[in-house]
């Protein structure tokens, strides 16, 4: 008892024994565990039922007062009411029969009771007993048999007590249908529901949609800052407390709130819709506020995808066309005609089109430096050329350059150099290390090479083009034997 019934003094007063002031109390209580077990009961309780403390602390209820029947179910149900949801529950009328002392003759005697189960929390908010009054009804019951049975007319007033009885008990049921009705769809709503009560902000209600959002922790009947401690510096207890003491709701969207939603685990950004609308009486006082909205996190993110494609998409359009308009400037200024300059210009944008599309297959996160070799070497038979190296991923940067530099090397090599015969080869070799590339591009078995008198744009462009922000270097040997080209690069140094 002295675990649940406790109390201190009062300033200036003795101290009050509440667990005496329990057991006197003139109408009959109990208390409960989570098991349905007896914790403890009242003086009043034991004289009702005619049953002793001792026999009762400890036991469990339905073995104590057995009814297998509507009534034990409808008793049981209440309780487990009150355990699930931490809310009062009430059974307004219930007929239970109850075992008679074997020195009034044993046997059952059938008895109508009024109870009230309130919920006893604990310090997270979850109900961890139970206490009931109940009421023996079982006088106003019996006013029914007056009314209709072989006794004669009642007692002037007793008929009217008894249809009033009747009524009240007829919309107590009605209310109690409605009621759960109105909870299962409040629990069961797609956005998050929560009322807060009070000066103090406690959790009245939530549904599961709140509870979801928060990591289903205990809240009911705990202050706000106290069950959600994380989101006091964010503001949001302020914040309810301004549509209280202001009287004027407040609107949120895709606010940013931080929650631990698992125990221990870092905070996690969600961002939500949401209404503070305050709770009023008809007297205009403020008793609360109402909670409602949804959690739009996915939305948010997924705006920000795309604003960040579109960012990226203009930023690409914009490369690849200062690429073109350099392409186009440059093969115009070295061409010999404007056959020369159709073809060299065509194939150039080919080239340019091949590593889009393997940048494209990857959403433009990048492409493997095999496949951009492939790209300009796969239209030659296999026996024309070798790759060797270990797989390296390129930036779409990289991927670009790299693409107008494989195909100005095949180009080369198909006109002039290995490629341009049955019996040539080209043999590419790279290796990696510390965040390096070294690459070789060697041909051989072609046309002797010399040296060129003029330098032309596709030698400019493989020795340029990995230049500048990507701080590269692409050198010509124009070997006797074939054409090398020995290139150099930081990885992962350029994502533009």
């Amino acid at each position: 008892m002295g675990a649940i019934v406790t109390g201190r003094p009062a300033a200036g007063a003795g101290a009050i024994d509440f667990a005496r002031l329990f057991r006197i109390l003139p109408s009959p209580y109990m208390i409960l565990d989570r098991d349905l077990r007896y914790v403890e009961v009242n003086d009043a309780y034991c004289s009702v039922l005619e049953r002793r403390r001792e026999d009762l602390i400890g036991a469990y209820l339905f073995d104590a007062f057995p009814n297998p029947g509507e009534s034990g179910r409808r008793l049981k149900a209440s309780l487990e009411r009150v355990l699930k949801t931490g809310l009062t529950d009430s059974l307004p009328l219930i007929p239970y029969a109850i075992e008679r002392p074997a020195a009034r003759g044993g046997g059952f005697e059938m008895r109508y009771w009024s109870a009230v189960h309130a919920p006893l929390l604990d310090a997270s908010g979850r109900c961890q007993f139970i206490m009931q009054n109940t009421v023996d009804v079982t006088e106003l019951q019996r006013l029914r048999t007056l009314a209709y049975g072989p006794g004669g007319e009642p007692a002037p007033g007793e008929k009217d007590i008894l249809l009033r009885a009747q009524e009240l008990q007829a919309e107590n049921q009605t209310l109690l249908r409605e009621t759960q009705d109105l909870r299962q769809l409040f629990m069961q709503a797609p956005g998050f529901i929560a009322v807060i009560a009070g000066p103090e902000l406690r959790f009245a209600l939530a549904n599961n949609a709140y509870q979801r959002l928060i990591g289903d922790r205990q809240i009911i009947g705990r202050p706000v800052g106290e069950a959600l401690p994380e989101v006091v510096e964010q503001g949001f207890v302020a914040l309810l407390h301004q549509v209280m003491d202001r009287r004027e709701p407040f609107v949120g969207q895709a606010m940013s709130v931080s929650l631990r939603r698992t125990p221990d685990a870092p905070l996690e950004e969600r961002f939500v819709d949401f209404v503070f609308q305050p709770i009023m009486t008809p007297a205009g006082d403020v008793t609360g506020v109402f909670v409602e909205g949804s959690d739009v996190t996915d939305r948010v993110h997924a705006e920000r995808q795309q604003k960040l494609l579109v960012d990226e998409l203009n930023h690409r359009v914009k490369n690849s066309l200062a690429t073109v308009q350099a392409i186009a400037h440059q093969t115009l200024r070295t061409a010999a005609n404007p056959a020369a300059f159709r073809e060299a210009f065509e194939s150039r944008l080919m080239a340019l089109s091949k590593t889009h599309d393997l940048l494209t297959a990857t959403n433009w996160r990048g492409a493997a430096l095999r496949d951009v070799l492939l790209a300009e070497l796969g239209p030659f038979g296999p026996n024309q050329y070798q790759l060797e190296g270990p797989d390296v991923d390129l930036t779409p940067a990289e991927a670009l350059a790299f693409g107008l530099v494989a195909h100005e090397l095949a180009t080369n090599a198909a006109k002039y150099g290995a490629l341009s015969g049955a019996d040539g080869c080209v043999s590419v070799e790279w290796v990696t290390e510390d965040g390096r590339l070294a690459l070789t591009w060697r041909e051989r078995g072609g046309p002797p090479v010399a040296t060129p008198t003029r330098r032309g744009f596709g030698s400019r462009l493989i020795e340029r083009s990995l230049q500048g922000q990507l701080e590269g270097s692409a050198h010509l040997e124009f070997a006797p034997g074939g054409l090398i080209c020995r290139i150099e690069l930081p990885l992962g140094g350029a994502e533009g």
